[in-house]
């Protein structure tokens, strides 16, 4: 910016054509960005894939997991972006996938991670009337797998980091007046239960952690009747995720940024 001072003082200053001073913006925007790095867990569609635009969108760098390797929303960024958006492979389910990820990225560190991995089931079906496989199946999918990476990937985020991890207002016990969806809700409400557990041994650290609700939104899990839009919901999401940073200890959080109850 000084050379840019002195070249008008001086009168060398000429204007250029529309196209080069866009150039210059581009290069002065790009010397402007945060150089912070996110790993998001989940990533090739949904709210992985929202929340992996929206960081994009505040100037950070993502490194972004997809299970096989078809082709998915995400790399549809990465062609938009370059240079910003790498992809790995990841079934959260598969240890070994979890351990080989963990050998990949050894070497690096990252400013933020969040697990964005997840599924549902038949929303009527109670406990009475799940199948042993059909239980297991969610369970191990929403609770077990995102606390086997947090575990595994948990020091490759800065000391001064945060780790995030897609949970739900379904997963509050205290909020539970009207049944319905018993199965998500289990698996919510044990891996909140999961990452308190998590929490209580790393109290000495200082990274901020929190376990964030988004809230009803129309994606293909959420189903077509969710209350909120992702361009509703994810954006407030990021934002939280953004303001927790410098803030040691696990919050329970909902997109606006209003506390849960356990």
């Amino acid at each position: 910016m000084q050379l840019v001072v002195a070249a008008v003082a001086s009168g060398a200053w000429t204007e250029k054509p529309p196209h080069e001073c866009q150039s210059s913006k581009r290069r002065l925007q790009a010397m402007s960005l945060p150089n912070k790095t996110i790993l998001i867990v989940g990533a090739s569609r949904g709210l992985g894939h929202a929340i992996a635009a929206e960081y994009l969108r505040h100037g950070w760098n993502v490194v972004g997991t997809v299970r096989g390797k078809a082709g998915t929303a995400l790399h549809d960024l990465a062609n938009t972006f370059k240079d910003r958006v790498e992809i790995e492979t990841l079934d959260i389910c598969e240890p070994d996938q979890i351990a080989a990820l963990r050998a990949r990225l050894s070497p690096r560190r990252f400013d933020a991670m969040f697990v964005s991995a997840g599924v549902t089931n038949n929303p009527a079906e109670t406990i009475a009337d799940v199948t042993t496989e059909e239980f297991v199946r969610v369970m191990v999918t929403n609770s077990l797998s995102p606390m086997r990476v947090v575990e595994a990937l948990h020091d490759l985020v800065s000391p001064t980091g945060t780790i995030g991890v897609m949970s739900s207002g379904q997963g509050s016990i205290g909020n539970n007046t009207t049944g319905m969806r018993e199965v998500y809700r289990g698996s919510k409400a044990a891996l909140n239960m999961f990452m308190r557990s998590f929490a209580a041994r790393h109290a000495e650290e200082s990274r901020a952690m929190v376990l964030m609700a988004p809230g009803w939104v129309r994606t293909d899990m959420g189903g077509s009747d969710g209350r909120l839009s992702i361009e509703e919901s994810v954006p407030k999401l990021v934002k939280v995720l953004l303001s927790v940073q410098g803030t040691p200890g696990l919050q329970y959080l909902d997109y606006l940024g209003r506390t849960v109850p356990w």
